[in-house]
């Protein structure tokens, strides 16, 4: 996926005019946001097991090295193959050099955002591997040519009118327009790749060091038909998924499915390990385990580690007023929403996604929202210090923030400046009391009146109530 997030002012502008996109995430917007509201009121002690979550993620991150050697030689002990990637390029040619190796001509894939990051499926279909998408969001945008726009629900920003189309085009039969017959024709698409892919690839919602047990949470079912139907398994998952045992797991499963989705349990769980043994009735001959790095160790140690605790439920962009008005591919990235605005930044460097840690608003949805309590507020913030360290914000930027930095130090020119600009203000609003354009932030102004000051500063008013106060005793 190429990476477009130097560019989000302008996306973001264009997806704000896209009447159609706008519609579909204000439908998207009800079913995330309550229905996570209705499953933690159920689920009655959500801060106390997001507590525990926390923690539990806390101490894989500190124990990261030796909970990835357990999990490999658990994992070799039943039979699969661990491979240990640094970069995108390393995961995709170790992929493709499995594929190679076996003549491999066709890929079913379950949803892996890790294998949107390394851009795997340009990388088999160019060694002329056709590879099939098994999600049925992620199978849409495969016809749509689109990257995803959202890391739960990939094409959440598709109107069923758009997906009739499509369909249409890819299977040559007549429009549908119930969302049933919709899935059913799209099932019935993928029956046979199932029945005649030479390899599944999957992501891992977590890999549990004490087993060797790699797991894939689903609402569909592909995950099974990926990992278990394909004589090779193939999965490639970030180094930052692993946990230390199965009692960890059962924490987290109670917490992602409610925040994702607003489910209590998810209709799918795929746990693997290891290869088909003698006796087992379904399982791939052979096991792969890709563990990719691509700059997860730049946040290990750093003030940004906080971040790796995430486990990719999307409940972040799914309260963000920013994501729910833009959309995700306005972030130009895998990662859309406050969490991209984290990662996207650390993981393809902050001179090339300058705009996305000041992509919020701070209002703190996010944070409240996450299931491990990460702040993502405060690491946006931390991103945007480096920014200013680094001289990457616009010049112009940088003086005014040096302006109110120095204005700010000096508490008699700060109470000067702000009389004077509490009564330009006051003459702005007019007659009306209200601003329609501030110069600087008229983009803010464009679409919103700014409602005038008194004329005075709080100080002002301050004194004065004081002195009232004083003159009634």
């Amino acid at each position: 996926m190429q990476i477009q997030s130097m560019f989000f002012k302008k996306r973001a502008s264009e997806k704000l005019d896209d009447a159609i996109l706008q519609g579909n995430m204000k439908r998207a917007k009800g079913k995330f946001v309550d229905g996570r509201a209705k499953a933690v009121a159920e689920f009655g002690v959500w801060e106390e097991v997001r507590t525990h979550a926390a923690k539990v993620r806390d101490r894989a991150l500190a124990n990261l090295d030796a909970y990835l050697v357990e999990f490999e030689r658990n994992a070799v002990r039943r039979g699969a193959v661990v491979h240990w990637a640094e970069d995108a390029e390393e995961a995709c040619a170790i992929i493709a050099g499995i594929a190679a190796k076996n003549g491999v001509r066709k890929v079913t894939k379950s949803k892996s955002m890790v294998s949107e990051e390394v851009n795997l499926n340009e990388r088999l279909e160019a060694a002329g591997v056709q590879v099939v998408e098994t999600d049925l969001g992620e199978y849409i945008l495969q016809l749509a040519h689109e990257p995803p726009s959202h890391i739960v629900a990939p094409a959440v920003h598709k109107s069923k009118e758009q997906v009739a189309e499509l369909f249409v085009r890819a299977h040559g039969k007549p429009r549908l327009t119930e969302i049933p017959a919709m899935t059913r024709e799209a099932r019935e698409a993928l029956r046979d790749h199932f029945l005649t892919a030479d390899m599944g690839i999957s992501g891992s919602n977590f890999v549990i060091a004490e087993t060797g047990t790699t797991l894939t949470v689903t609402n569909e079912g592909n995950a099974d038909m990926v990992t278990t139907l394909p004589r090779i398994h193939v999965v490639i998952t970030g180094i930052e998924k692993v946990i230390g045992t199965l009692e960890d797991f059962a924490t987290l499963i109670r917490l992602l499915p409610r925040s994702a989705i607003g489910q209590s349990i998810t209709n799918y769980l795929t746990l693997t390990t290891g290869v088909k043994m003698p006796g087992d009735t379904d399982g791939p001959e052979q096991m792969h385990i890709v563990l990719v790095d691509a700059g997860r160790t730049k946040l290990v140690g750093s003030d940004l580690q906080e971040m790796l605790r995430c486990i990719r439920c999307g409940a972040c962009m799914n309260h963000c007023p920013v994501y729910q008005n833009v959309g995700g591919h306005a972030y130009g990235w895998v990662y859309p929403g406050p969490m991209g605005s984290i990662l996207t930044p650390v993981y393809v460097g902050l001179e090339n996604a300058g705009d996305l840690p000041n992509a919020a608003t701070f209002c703190g949805e996010c944070a409240v929202a996450c299931p491990v309590k990460i702040p993502l507020p405060d690491l946006m913030r931390k991103l945007r210090e480096q920014q200013f360290d680094r001289k990457l914000r616009p010049w112009s930027e940088r003086m005014v923030i040096a302006a109110w930095g120095f204005t700010a130090t000096r508490p008699a020119l700060y109470a000067l400046l702000s009389r004077i600009g509490a009564r330009v203000a006051r003459w702005m609003g007019g007659s009306e009391g209200l601003i329609h354009w501030l110069p600087g932030i008229d983009g803010w102004t464009k679409g919103r009146d700014m409602p005038a000051p008194s004329g005075r500063t709080f100080r002002e008013m301050y004194r004065q109530k004081r002195s009232g106060a004083s003159h009634g005793r």
